[in-house]
């Protein structure tokens, strides 16, 4: 049990790297939770800022995901997807656990942080590359299909415990995933009023 705490702890530190936030400051000077959505992520980083920043912003919320948990792992003695199979995914698992919750909910920011989806992605990828390409191959044609961000990220989501449990993972990480989509589908509950309302915004694939 501490190890899980400790590795909550050191993941919810990553997780607390407000990837949006300094993007915008730097690029804008502006703080992006004040513009479009309000949310600090991918998306809303796009919108406000441009889609290269929201590319920066994309790639670094899945990396410190990756990153706190591979740390934890090497630390205490755990594997993940691509390292040590075999041995047990718990302390990546509650690292990156904790990142999503750094990440949707910074101290320092008042707890304003973004919905956690790229991060969950990360985390997705070092739990099982297997559950990772099905849950991105379906986010992708959903996307592609609507261009709606927010139902591609839903939908992801709701896979990510299910497919989990069909490559048999352990109670443990489907209980931790579900939770992940709990909080996702919490996060987007404006979202999910727009999409059943038809007036969810869709993503600009082309230029301006």
């Amino acid at each position: 049990m501490i190890v899980r705490i400790v590795c909550l702890l050191i993941g919810y530190a990553f997780g607390c790297i407000q990837t949006a936030y300094i993007v915008g400051k730097v690029s804008k000077k502006i703080d992006v939770r004040e513009h479009g959505s309000g949310n600090a992520g991918t998306s809303n980083v796009i919108r406000v800022v441009g889609k290269r920043a929201g590319l920066i912003v994309f790639v670094c919320d899945v990396l410190k995901a990756v990153v706190a948990f591979v740390l934890c792992a090497i630390i205490f003695g755990g594997g993940g997807s691509f390292f040590s199979d075999g041995l047990p995914i718990e302390p990546g698992l509650y690292a990156g656990f904790g990142v999503i919750l750094g990440h949707n909910f910074p101290f320092f920011l008042k707890f304003r942080g973004g919905k956690g989806i790229a991060s969950s992605l990360g985390v997705m990828l070092v739990i099982d590359w297997r559950v990772a390409v099905i849950v991105y191959g379906v986010g992708f044609v959903i996307l592609l299909l609507t261009k709606y961000i927010s139902l591609a990220s839903l939908i992801m989501a709701l896979l990510f415990p299910v497919i989990a449990l069909l490559f048999t993972h352990g109670y443990e990480t489907i209980a931790i995933t579900v939770i992940m989509a709990a909080m996702a589908f919490f996060l987007h509950r404006g979202n999910i009023q727009r999409l059943l309302a038809g007036t969810e915004r869709k993503l600009a694939l082309g230029r301006k």
